[in-house]
């Protein structure tokens, strides 16, 4: 580890998956590692790499829950990098609108990314260097049949951390976007379906969900986006993206290389049918 920005991380969705990861990959190489989220287990995880894993209790869809652990977390440690981790997903109809399941969505993987960033990136760039690497998904490239709420909201974060990267950069604060595929995670278990049996687009919704969470569960390990990302913070210059995999390096490739109708009749084949 290099400790480019020091060696205080704090991180949202610490508790599971690929924030899990990454948050012991870090506390193993000798970080202090501020783990987030709703329900964080109650004691400090030393590891023998020197680092420890500090639990904080946050809600990232609470202006109050965010308020209190930044002023917690800041009075006690100088944090050099922040990570953004938290991410839900819904099945529904993209016509459908259900209310309370996408202001939940949005609410969590980008409207939460913009509360935390509003509490801690005057910290990185007050003290005139620091990264935020934010996690974004391959969903926000390719379109995916009834996952058009969660791809929307990982293509907002994709222009949302583009913006921001040319905002900060004077202040010496860089900005990098991790998309991840397919990964085996407690977040395939997670997706709620809130689509009516009644709906014309039942069946459909199902079957190709159903496609997606079977790639999802043989896809790769959360460790595999977590090393992505300790390898971000090791580079002065991180990239402002980074796809994690080869398989979806080359899927990306394509994307840009063939022309729309192809891409979307692909996709239509892999989740249609």
């Amino acid at each position: 580890m290099s400790f480019l920005y020091g060696k205080n991380v704090f991180i949202t969705g610490g508790s599971s998956g690929i924030g899990l990861a990454t948050a012991k990959l870090l506390a193993s190489g000798g970080y202090t590692v501020f783990s987030a989220s709703r329900n964080p287990p109650g004691d400090v995880l030393k590891l023998s790499g020197g680092g420890e894993i500090k639990p904080v209790v946050m809600d990232v869809r609470d202006s109050n829950s965010v308020s209190a652990a930044a002023k917690e977390v800041l009075s006690s440690a100088d944090i050099g990098v922040l990570i953004h981790c938290v991410g839900i997903g819904i099945a529904c109809a993209g016509e459908e609108y259900k209310e309370g399941a996408i202001t939940d969505l949005m609410d969590t993987n980008f409207t939460g990314v913009l509360r935390v960033n509003d509490r801690f990136l005057p910290h990185l760039r007050n003290r005139g260097s620091g990264l935020c690497i934010i996690t974004g998904s391959v969903g926000g490239i390719f379109a995916i049949p009834y996952q058009s709420h969660y791809c929307a909201s990982k293509a907002a974060l994709d222009l949302y951390a583009s913006s921001l990267r040319m905002e900060l950069r004077s202040f010496g604060v860089k900005i990098s976007l991790v998309m991840p595929g397919d990964t085996n995670t407690g977040f395939t278990g997670a997706r709620r379906y809130v689509i009516d049996k009644t709906s014309p687009f039942y069946n459909a919704c199902i079957c190709a969900v159903g496609k997606m969470e079977k790639d999802e569960q043989s896809g790769h390990q959360p460790v595999t986006a977590a090393k992505a990302i300790v390898k971000l913070i090791n580079m002065k210059n991180p990239p402002a993206k980074k796809i994690v995999g080869f398989d979806y390096k080359m899927l990306a490739c394509l994307k840009r290389l063939l022309p729309d109708r192809t891409v979307e009749f692909i996709l239509r084949k892999i989740y249609l049918g």
